[in-house]
């Protein structure tokens, strides 16, 4: 018999140890695979390599850009998606001041001559503070950043992001909308906006945690992402 097949979508810097706890709690019971989405350079072609690797019909949980890259799954072929989770993401295009922020960044990489992956300042940005302080965890979430490099990372921060309202407002398959209770980077209201938007949205907001839920909160994340993958 076939088993249900799940796609995780990391997100910006983001391999498949994002997602090694829900792996290993899932994959007993679902087809779980994990999605590259390193190498298009635009929302469409990394919607199309994730569609490329999946089945006819599966359920997509895309984090932070692989939300943005789930929305537009969506977008292209909404009948292929039996469910939606979206963590730690958004659904609306950069306002002016984060598209500058963006581009900060980008030069700043490039100036530096070398790329060392998620420094301090950042790690304190997108962890909460007790776990930014835990040396494995931290490790972790840095030797992510370093695995994927300079030229990653300037191409995903690059990438155009498309308002997702629409087809949120559409999709009337089961959804998912989780975030850390402290994540600054795409914040809890922003996740009440995209659950209340949603036809069958249930909201799972982990405490303590800032924007990498799946590595700060994996027991949760991969519970919640169980009760999804059970709803009809």
């Amino acid at each position: 018999m076939t088993r249900p097949c799940l796609v995780l979508i990391p997100g910006l810097l983001n391999d498949a140890d994002l997602w090694r706890d829900q792996v290993e709690a899932l994959s007993p019971i679902y087809d779980v695979r994990v999605a590259d989405i390193t190498q298009g350079e635009s929302l469409a072609a990394l919607a199309e390599a994730v569609f490329a690797v999946a089945p006819d019909r599966f359920s997509i949980a895309g984090f932070s850009l692989g939300g943005y890259v789930a929305q537009e799954m969506l977008r292209r072929a909404p009948d292929r998606i039996e469910r939606l989770a979206l963590l730690d993401t958004a659904i609306r295009v950069d306002t002016p001041e984060k598209a500058a922020e963006r581009r900060t960044l980008g030069r700043l990489a490039q100036a530096s001559g070398r790329f060392l992956g998620m420094g301090d300042p950042m790690m304190r940005a997108y962890l909460s503070p007790e776990h930014a302080a835990d040396p494995e965890m931290a490790g972790r979430v840095r030797a992510m950043t370093q695995r994927l490099g300079l030229e990653v990372f300037l191409r995903q921060n690059a990438l155009a992001r498309a308002d997702g309202e629409a087809v949120l407002r559409a999709f009337t398959r089961p959804v998912l909308v989780l975030c850390g209770e402290a994540d600054g980077i795409t914040p809890p209201a922003g996740h009440r906006e995209m659950a209340d938007l949603a036809w069958d949205a249930e909201l799972v907001v982990a405490p303590g945690c800032g924007h990498l839920t799946p590595i700060e909160a994996p027991d949760l994340v991969s519970a919640a992402l169980g009760r999804w993958m059970r709803r009809t």
